[in-house]
């Protein structure tokens, strides 16, 4: 699309041949064999030094029906010019398997279109890379826009019926529409090299050593073909994005050449849009450091992504995860509707150059009303994590609840409006400025479970009832937290009204 064979062997002199097909490799005779498919002859090319740069290939599952002609994957122009013809063709309904980054991203696009769209996803949340309950507000807005959501739910088989695709569940549902789009996955494109004897790894992409050399001392390989180290867990994954595959050719360049330079490892930053919408993350998710059994502790907060008084801005989710010792970041996962990427961008500096909470306490960052806050929501996480990590805040956690009404009492400190709009069961409310005098109360000798919206309100309650000597805690994230962790009727995910902590006036509801 940017350039031809011939515009860059006019400015580069790199020679490209286009409809060619390597065949094999012969790593030792430092050969590999190529089909000129136009021409119907093969030959054989040598190299002094060779880069593997295959990609990473749509997965295609062996399910009945899967060759119909209307069910689709998207990987390059081609696959692209497939779809479009069947969109202009006025197709009615679209289903897409998968709700990844390419899934979500396609159902967007299919609906801007004027398309009905079901998105089936086999996981019981979309956009995996994220935790179950950073996940929800994108659910929640996919839905408000109008998709169809079967989570938790595998197509088995296709079937032609009319001119249609009908897709059979898991579940035993049925569904039928004029296209569907396989976006469950890619699989790097690794056979060529593991023919060749190179060594693979045990996710299946090729394994390379800092300087993107392969098991072979003449071969390099970058891009999404290859298997990369998270810097947190330390085991290898695959990283199918883009900005890794370009530093990564970038590397073995300049090895190739005698050049300094090491590629290290992969943190996984990306991002998405979802209609209104941003979500993304960088670093490790909860889930990899439970899998890896890394020590951790997380916070989430929910400033605006711009100063809540002018206009055009809403709530940020931000979730914050970190060692417990030394306040090391390991991840970080944001999602709202302004100023994400920004924020997904400085914690991703700041996880690269082995910052802390207490580190992000004192970031210098841009503010003017349009743009940001005073104390940026990347501050705010810092403040945060750095109170829980020094003992000047005790956290509960949404997931806690049951074991919050076991073992003591849970008070809601916001004021009786928002109580009695949406409470967490077992709650009793003493709003914060009654707090003072209505503490009495309260039973001393059993825990007390505090939250309010955000955290706010629930963190000063956390001090006065601290410095009077009760075992108080206070529900990380409030009740947009909650929201996003057990889901709720007051969530639906329209953009929510920004929190503006003392103006008791202003509803502190899940939605506006």
């Amino acid at each position: 699309m940017l350039q031809t064979p011939e515009s860059l062997q006019r400015n580069l002199n790199i020679e490209v041949r286009t409809g060619h097909n390597v065949l094999a490799i012969r790593p030792d005779d430092r050969q590999v064999e190529v089909q000129d498919i136009a021409a119907g002859k093969t030959y054989t090319e040598s190299f002094d030094k060779l880069v593997l740069a295959p990609g990473a290939r749509p997965i295609r599952p062996p399910l009945p029906g899967i060759d119909h002609p209307r069910v689709l994957t998207l990987r390059d122009i081609d696959d692209m010019d497939r779809i479009k013809e069947v969109v202009d063709a006025k197709i009615e309904r679209a289903i897409v398997i998968g709700g990844g980054y390419i899934g979500v991203e396609m159902a967007e696009n299919l609906v801007e279109r004027g398309i009905a769209v079901e998105l089936v996803e086999l996981q019981d949340q979309i956009m995996a890379p994220l935790d179950p309950e950073m996940a929800r507000p994108l659910q929640y807005h996919m839905e408000w826009k109008g998709v169809i959501l079967h989570l938790g739910a595998g197509a088995q088989s296709f079937e032609e019926s009319d001119g249609k695709v009908r897709v059979f569940l898991s579940t035993g549902t049925e569904l039928l529409a004029d296209l569907v789009i396989l976006a469950v996955g890619v699989r790097p494109e690794s056979d060529l090299a593991k023919a060749a004897g190179l060594r693979i790894g045990p996710r299946g992409g090729i394994v390379v050593n800092r300087h993107m050399l392969t098991s072979h001392p003449d071969v390099y390989a970058a891009g999404d073909a290859v298997e990369v180290l998270n810097p947190i867990t330390g085991l290898p994954a695959l990283v199918p994005l883009a900005g890794p595959a370009n530093r990564q050719g970038r590397i073995a360049a300049n090895h190739i050449f005698g050049k300094p330079g090491a590629y290290l490892a992969t943190q996984g930053t990306a991002i998405v849009k979802l209609f209104d919408m941003t979500g993304g993350g960088t670093g490790a998710n909860e889930k990899a450091l439970r899998a890896s059994s890394t020590p951790y502790r997380k916070v989430y907060v929910h400033p605006s992504g711009h100063a809540a008084y002018y206009p055009g801005t809403a709530p940020i989710h931000l979730k914050l995860l970190f060692s417990p010792d030394s306040g090391e970041l390991f991840g970080a996962q944001v999602v709202g509707f302004d100023g994400v990427d920004k924020r997904i961008d400085v914690l991703a500096t700041a996880i690269q150059a082995g910052m802390t909470v207490f580190d992000l306490q004192d970031l210098e960052l841009a503010y003017a009303p349009p743009f940001g806050s005073a104390k940026d929501p990347v501050n705010m996480a810092g403040f945060v994590g750095a109170n829980l990590l020094q003992g000047d805040i005790h956290l509960w956690y949404a997931e806690d609840h049951q074991m919050a009404m076991a073992s003591g009492t849970i008070v809601d400190v916001r004021t009786p409006e928002e109580f009695e709009e949406f409470h967490l069961p077992g709650a009793i409310n003493l709003p914060l400025d009654t707090l003072r005098t209505r503490h009495p109360s309260l039973a001393q000798e059993r825990p007390v479970y505090l939250y309010c919206q955000v955290g706010f309100r629930s963190y000063l309650a956390f001090r006065i009832l601290t410095q009077l000597g009760f075992d108080a805690y206070t529900l990380s994230g409030g009740v947009v937290t909650y929201c996003q962790v057990h889901g709720s009727e007051m969530c639906d995910g329209r953009p929510m009204a920004p929190v503006v902590p003392y103006a008791e006036a202003v509803s502190g509801r899940c939605r506006k």
